[in-house]
């Protein structure tokens, strides 16, 4: 029952902290679709609230001798996402339609799933399959709480009014930052993928045997200041620096600077969640495309790491000696921190060390999202969460600032298509050896 008991109190967290998110915006707020790949907060809120009503409490009531109603039944189409196999859905693209139900409707089935899988943990003993979907369940919502935060700033980004989502962080200027070091590993046999202790995904394992050559790691991620050197060396006008896909994406979409940039009489100015402010050159670069990212490093002498380049130096920072999959002490700006913005390196992380690693940016690597030797779905409908999304998409590493921090860990592959931009990615840089 100790496990059970921590789910307990895990969920309670979790459901808390989404339901924070949403605390001070309007039903209207919580409706916007500004674009087909970002989905509305009130159908985030209604759908990680699904997950648990489908895959928990529809098989853990019965089991525990308890009769299993639906709060409403068209809801099972509504905020299905992806899962064929539980059945149909509302279209992704017209998530934005659903006026209907409303804000207040989707909190009250939050309520509702909330006293019901509570309940349950305080009272039955569910077996371990059950508590598996529960822990589940509670990362999908960490992943939910990330969307919230980025879905948001591209629903407020469409506005000329360009709202604050909170109030603005103070940006972290100050003196500016030293050369990128690079920090040598010897190479030499490593091992990617989960080591078993603590929850993972299952795209993160089986753990298995990697060769490495010798390399060496950026220090940090990139700045913007950096990257405002790119875009003056006309970057974005060098067809020799991109991929054949990314020259030609970058000439259809008009690209000139990273999402959420534009430029005023005064500078380049960003959109944050905390309102429009002007580019800080010292804090860590976001939301660039792998194409942007890649176009980079080739500009900067360098290249993108692999997943197992930076798993094996994540993993050697790691501080939490429980296991990797073990919420840790790591260092670093996620969500809990509240500023929802990149930031330069903390105070402390000297030339020696690679900062960085977890939190500001997700990093973009120059691996492609596919399954390890050995991968094998689960059965059933909670099999389409991963594995059929492996194809087209690059893995990201190392979480953001909208990352919850107990959610993060090496072993975590993230992954988007090549042309995303609107979530917090960012650009380390690798040499060979």
């Amino acid at each position: 029952m100790q496990r059970q008991g921590e789910l307990l109190q895990a969920f309670r967290a979790v459901r808390g902290q989404t339901t924070a998110l949403a605390a001070g915006l309007s039903a209207e707020d919580c409706m916007v679709q500004s674009m087909t790949d970002a989905s509305p907060v009130k159908w985030h809120l209604a759908h990680v609230t699904w997950f648990f009503e489908t895959f928990v409490l529809e098989r853990a009531l019965p089991a525990a001798g308890r009769a299993f109603r639906p709060f409403c039944q068209p809801f099972r189409v509504l905020f299905n996402s992806y899962y064929l196999g539980v059945g149909p859905m509302h279209p992704r693209p017209e998530r934005g339609v659903l006026s209907r139900p409303g804000l207040e409707e989707v909190l009250e089935y939050r309520r509702a799933v909330d006293e019901q899988l509570g309940g349950l943990l305080e009272t039955a003993q569910l077996c371990a399959a059950h508590l598996d979907l529960v822990e589940l369940g509670l990362h999908h919502e960490q992943q939910h709480q990330e969307l919230i935060l980025t879905d948001l700033k591209h629903h407020f980004s469409r506005n000329p009014l360009l709202p604050a989502y909170r109030a603005p962080c103070a940006p972290a200027a100050g003196a500016g930052l030293p050369d990128i070091g690079f920090i040598a590993y010897a190479g030499g046999r490593s091992h990617l993928g989960h080591d078993g202790r603590g929850f993972a995904f299952d795209n993160e394992g089986p753990r298995h045997g990697v060769w490495l050559e010798p390399f060496a790691l950026g220090t940090r991620l990139v700045s913007n200041g950096e990257y405002l050197r790119f875009m003056a060396e006309e970057g974005y006008r060098r067809p020799e620096l991109w991929l054949s896909d990314a020259w030609d994406t970058v000439r259809r979409e008009g690209w000139q600077a990273p999402l959420y940039w534009r430029r005023a009489e005064d500078g380049w100015r960003v959109f944050t969640l905390g309102g429009e402010r002007p580019v800080e050159p010292n804090e860590a670069l976001c939301h660039v495309s792998y194409y942007e990212a890649e176009a980079y490093a080739r500009w900067a002498g360098a290249r993108l790491p692999s997943e197992a380049q930076w798993e094996h130096a994540a993993r050697a920072a790691w501080p939490n000696p429980a296991g990797e999959g073990v919420a840790g002490t790591q260092a670093g700006n996620f969500l809990e921190d509240g500023h929802f913005h990149p930031r330069p390196p903390q105070a402390g992380a000297g030339p020696g060390a690679v900062a960085q690693l977890f939190g500001d940016a997700w990093e973009w690597t120059q691996s492609a999202y596919l399954p390890y030797p050995g991968y094998r779905p689960a059965a059933g409908a909670v099999g389409e969460y991963n594995g059929k999304f492996m194809i087209n998409q690059m893995v990201l590493r190392g979480g953001s600032c909208a990352t919850p921090r107990s959610h993060i860990r090496p072993s975590y592959r993230n992954f988007f298509p090549p042309a995303a931009r609107w979530q917090f990615s960012g650009i380390r840089l690798v040499r060979d050896g």
